[in-house]
């Protein structure tokens, strides 16, 4: 067994696929801001977008906490320089909920963000 997709259910799909076109860069593989689907070439694992049936705005999770106790998944980006990327996807006004940091105790430099979703995302780099 291969895992070979992963399609993220999102409330907002047209914010989130501007956010993951525009801001953190992933190129698009099919679809666009106008379409209910999008996916993104990502490597060997394909990512996609596709409307959530949750239709409560409310539930969604604060874009400025780093995790919830609610958080059911966790997008990781392998990165070969996580201060690097961090630095771009600042300069292209992504917001952060933790810096870069070293977790010794797993062997990573990591930094976290959510996309417009609430969903956390994971940069990160081994040490």
């Amino acid at each position: 067994m291969k895992l070979s997709h992963v399609r993220l259910l999102v409330p907002n799909i047209h914010e989130c696929f501007l956010f993951y076109r525009d801001q953190i860069g992933l190129e698009v593989r099919y679809g666009d801001e106008t379409t209910p689907f999008a996916e993104f070439a990502t490597g060997d694992v394909s990512f996609a977008l596709e409307p959530s049936m949750a239709d409560d705005q409310a539930t969604l999770r604060s874009a400025s906490q780093p995790f919830s106790a609610n958080d059911q998944v966790a997008l990781i980006f392998r990165v070969d320089d996580v201060d690097a990327v961090y630095a771009a996807l600042v300069s292209r006004g992504v917001q952060f909920v933790q810096p870069p940091r070293d977790t010794p105790e797993w062997g990573h430099r990591v930094a976290y963000l959510r996309d417009p979703g609430g969903n956390v995302i994971e940069l990160n780099q081994g040490i």
